[in-house]
């Protein structure tokens, strides 16, 4: 049975392939907008689910779906804010001035639709970062050299950089920060009969 990624992102990609399975990907195109009263698990639980069955109305196999979003506490204990792609230098300064000394909060959801059996398994993976005191200095140092505008919470988990950030990390599973938890993935394929890593 053929295997699809349902993603434009090239860290799922990477993560996918280090499975050593054959893969095709297609490209979702779904609106991610955020509905009235969603919660962030809520709210990547229902993205990856919309792109699997969209991915289903024009391929077959087992199609592997995920969303992610990176929360922080507001300080009131009553609300997490999202947090976005910066797309601007200053926006970034923000968001990490915000999380230094905090704990950003990662919702991962992974989702494989078998559509010859209809059968869907999910999650929603939650890790935790811990972040360092950050001083103007550091934050002005790390965003020129990754230069992060592109990412959610203005920072690359995937980069030795980006975790220089970091105090600590609580994960089951590392991968699902970058945006894919292998882990529970090859959990579900070995469900759907794929059992091993392919050569």
């Amino acid at each position: 049975m053929s295997l699809i990624l349902a993603s434009s992102s090239p860290f799922r990609k990477t993560l996918l392939n280090q499975l050593g399975v054959v893969f095709a990907i297609v490209v979702p195109d779904i609106d991610e907008s955020r509905q009235e009263n969603e919660t962030p698990e809520q709210l990547v639980f229902r993205l990856a689910q919309e792109k699997a069955r969209k991915v289903a109305k024009t391929h077959s196999g087992l199609i592997i779906a995920s969303d992610q979003v990176a929360t922080l506490a507001d300080g009131t204990g009553v609300d997490d804010v999202v947090l976005t792609k910066p797309h601007t230098h200053e926006n970034a300064v923000r968001q990490l001035e915000k999380s230094s000394g905090n704990v950003v909060t990662f919702l991962t959801s992974l989702m494989l639709l078998n559509t010859k059996t209809d059968r869907m398994q999910t999650i929603v993976h939650i890790s935790k970062v811990f972040f360092k005191v950050l001083d103007a200095e550091t934050i002005e140092n790390y965003l020129r050299i990754d230069q992060p505008y592109q990412c959610a919470g203005s920072f690359k988990s995937e980069t030795p950089l980006g975790v220089s950030l970091f105090e600590r990390i609580e994960a089951e599973d590392a991968d699902a920060i970058v945006g894919l938890p292998l882990i529970q993935l090859t959990k579900m394929l070995k469900n759907e009969g794929i059992n091993g890593i392919k050569g």
